[in-house]
């Protein structure tokens, strides 16, 4: 397959023995005037997931990178939430409205693969979910628009019946 933005695939190993794909979303970098001059600092977002259902977002703030990232991803790790699959694709069509940020994700029929923006698309891949159609209708701002895609993907429910 190929890979659109090729950035390199993190995969993390945690204790319990599951493997999770790791990816930085946006790293910005904040500066704080004080009476000693400027202070600078890092805030990065991760999507962590491990492909089978479950994703989490992490916010992660330190005077380094690595430090900020690994904030983030241990954060996002223990509030990963549970997504309602129906084979690769989602369930049913939900819109979401988190902020400024409006997601609209469409289930899709096998080998359509992930029509989506780069926010969307990025939480789809670290949810396991390989078919489905979504837009971005309101902001252009990656984190609220990740934050909403993970709100959309809550609220799916399986039409089975559990979630």
């Amino acid at each position: 397959m190929n890979n659109r933005n090729r950035r390199p695939e993190h995969k993390m190993e945690q204790p319990g023995g599951e493997e999770f794909f790791e990816r930085v979303v946006k790293v910005n970098r904040v500066s704080k005037k004080t009476k000693g001059g400027d202070k600078r600092s890092l805030s990065v977002l991760v999507v962590v997931g491990d492909k089978k259902g479950k994703v989490g977002v992490g916010l992660g703030k330190a005077v380094e990178v690595q430090s900020a990232v690994r904030k983030a991803t241990s954060y996002a790790r223990k509030h990963l939430i549970e997504v309602a699959l129906k084979g690769r694709t989602i369930p049913h069509q939900v819109l979401v409205k988190s902020g400024a940020a409006k997601v609209l994700l469409k289930p899709a029929p096998l080998g359509t693969g992930v029509i989506a923006g780069g926010a969307i698309r990025i939480v789809a891949e670290a949810a396991g979910i390989h078919d489905i159609v979504a837009k971005i209708l309101g902001t252009k701002n990656q984190a609220s628009n990740v934050y909403a895609t993970l709100e959309a993907l809550g609220k799916l429910k399986n039409v089975n019946g559990g979630k």
